[in-house]
């Protein structure tokens, strides 16, 4: 079982940047791919940016490619999104989920656990 905890959303401008975290409890939390999605109000939850377990491999939605980053620190438990360059669009619930198998998904199915989501609002 794996818990995660959404951190550091809020209210932004255009144009500026902001870090997501997320804190995962659980001592296998190194095995575990870990991805970003987000969910616009009226809209499906969509894909946003995914890592490996090991890290090597990242995936990104074409929407937020050059603009963000994910990272992780199998240290700490975290997962973070750095989101540079925010738009208007990029507003939404942000939610963080950890996928058991250690591979990098799209679908929001493969993955097995789900934070609560933090809410990011970029005003134009």
């Amino acid at each position: 079982q794996v818990q995660l905890v959404e951190s550091g959303g809020g209210l932004v401008q255009a144009g500026a940047s902001l870090r997501l975290s997320c804190a995962a409890s659980g001592r296998t939390f190194s095995m575990y791919a870990m991805g970003w999605f987000r969910q616009a109000p009226g809209k499906e939850r969509e894909f946003v940016a995914a890592i490996s377990w090991s890290g090597g491999r990242t995936l990104y939605a074409d929407s937020v490619k050059g603009r963000f980053t994910i990272s992780r620190d199998d240290a700490k438990n975290t997962v973070d999104l750095q989101m540079n360059s925010l738009k208007s669009e990029d507003t939404a619930v942000y939610y963080c989920a950890a996928e058991r198998s250690g591979l990098v998904h799209r679908n929001r199915a493969a993955y097995d656990y789900w934070g609560q989501g933090t809410q990011v609002t970029v005003s134009s």
